[in-house]
């Protein structure tokens, strides 16, 4: 007899298993289908997110820094460290300890809130009178179960460069980029996105020499200008990152123990050998081979299932979260569309404001921003004005030693609505979320200016340009 739940959920990523929880918590019968194997073939929940993206990423940048510290900063503070040496493996270790806590915990967490799970490839099969079957495909192993509502939420995957296959010993993507056994003496990274600045900041501080290849004319194109301005002076000179944008890759040649990597650049054709190459030039929707032809949902050209404002997609009963949907390919994004998708399910009125979606690249300086850019407000003739201030005011920014950057907050010129809030320095991710919240709840820049602020903390950067906005700053 075929298995029957109010809501099957395709994928268990950050997206996909806080649906399948919420979805539980309001009383729903749930079922969470996924397919991700972890490097020793065993089942692992938590999509690319905790497997192999956010979370792994971020112990490895925390590892990186603290050698960093360990070998370049704490002269400065009286700590005396010889001979420090790196060990990759036991780097390796805890990274992967960490994510086998985390994945670990979301099994117990279905079981705590009655999730069933089922391991295996989740498809759609036929459109019935009452709901969907979903065939699972696990190995030699079928079956098939039905949902009276699905949410699809299977992710995105690497976007691969035509004609060169990843393999992940030397040619890599996030996956292999996590897992070096030893330093590459020469890394190359085709992409300065998020990934890619990431990985090239880690194999960096730990030895590598990097060179980051971009296809784009302008560095960071997506975050304010005066922000990528700063971010390239941090990472080419402090941290000596080799960025070059413009790039037209022409050719990559796979060699023995090498890459080869032709270029183009304004000036003439250019070939520069690397022992490891990472291909980070972002990501595209997962949503290939999921039955979507058998019961007629809707993939644009692109991959992206169309959906409402609700998540809703072109089929009664189907939603769509996550990366496979319009908006940013953001971990907490997909989190919450699932939580509003599981309470629009329930009859409650799930929302997520698009508009207010912290972004955060978890470099050293950090960068963090919601809303919108200054350029993006000039192309569309909106009045503003701004309040910037920069860390090396700070006193909390002094006594930690990381004094660059800044906090930048935009404005309405009439109305004083915070527009967009833009940071570079020190704990970023963490002090955006001041801005987001003040943002949601349609805060002026004098509401923040009228706020008292901890001192001495980080956070009166961003009290400080609130203050600015209106020329009035106290430490300037």
């Amino acid at each position: 007899m075929t298995k029957s739940f109010d809501v099957v959920v395709i994928g268990a990523g950050p997206g996909g298993y806080v649906a399948a929880i919420r979805s539980a918590q309001l009383g729903l019968k749930v079922c969470c289908v996924d397919d991700f194997k972890d490097h020793n073939g065993n089942s692992s929940l938590g999509g690319t997110c905790l497997n192999v993206g956010c979370i792994p990423s971020k112990a490895m940048l925390e590892s990186s820094e603290n050698y960093e510290k360990a070998a370049h900063k704490f002269d400065e503070h009286g700590i005396n460290i010889r001979g420090i040496t790196v060990d990759i493996p036991t780097m390796l270790e805890r990274k992967d300890k960490i994510v086998s806590q985390f994945t670990g915990g979301i099994g117990i967490l279905f079981k705590k809130n009655k999730v069933t799970s089922i391991h295996g490839r989740g498809r759609f099969a036929a459109k019935t009178s009452s709901g969907y079957e979903i065939e699972v495909v696990n190995g030699e192993v079928r079956e098939t179960i039905h949902g009276v509502n699905v949410i699809v939420a299977t992710g995105s995957l690497p976007r691969p460069l035509p004609g060169l296959e990843v393999d992940n010993e030397l040619v890599c993507d996030n996956v292999g980029a996590l897992s070096f056994s030893k330093v590459p003496k020469r890394l190359g990274v085709i992409g300065a996105g998020v990934i890619g600045l990431e990985m090239g900041s880690v194999w960096k501080r730990l030895g590598s020499d990097v060179t980051i290849l971009e296809a784009m004319p302008e560095f960071l194109n997506l975050v304010d200008r005066s922000v990528a301005k700063e971010a390239k002076r941090a990472f080419t000179q402090s941290l000596g990152l080799k960025i070059f944008t413009g790039v037209n890759i022409k050719d990559v040649r796979v060699r023995k123990k090498s890459v080869e990597v032709l270029y183009e650049d304004s000036e003439s054709e250019q070939k520069i050998v690397f022992d490891k190459l990472v291909v980070s030039i972002g990501r595209i929707p997962n949503s290939a081979n999921i039955g979507a032809e058998n019961v007629g949902l809707i993939i644009d050209e692109k991959g992206v299932i169309p959906v409402d404002e609700k998540n809703c997609t072109n089929l009664d009963g189907v939603y769509a979260i996550g990366d496979v949907v319009r908006g940013p390919m953001l971990a907490h994004k997909s989190s919450e569309e699932g939580v509003a998708v599981a309470e629009t399910i329930s009859g409650q009125h799930g929302h997520v404001n698009l508009d207010t979606i912290p972004w955060v690249i978890y470099t050293s300086p950090e960068i963090a921003w919601v809303g919108r850019t200054e350029q993006d407000l000039k192309e569309s003739g909106v009045s503003y004005k701004i309040g910037q201030f920069p860390f090396s005011v700070s006193g909390r920014a002094r006594a930690i030693g990381e004094t660059g950057g800044f906090v930048k907050m935009i404005a309405d010129a009439t109305s004083d609505k915070i527009l967009g809030v833009h940071i570079i320095g020190p704990y970023a991710s963490e002090l955006i979320t001041e801005a987001v919240v003040a943002m949601e709840f349609e805060a002026t820049a004098e509401d923040i200016a009228r706020i008292v602020h901890a001192h001495p903390s980080l956070s009166e950067a961003i009290h400080e340009a609130a203050l600015g906005v209106d020329g009035r700053y106290l430490s300037l």
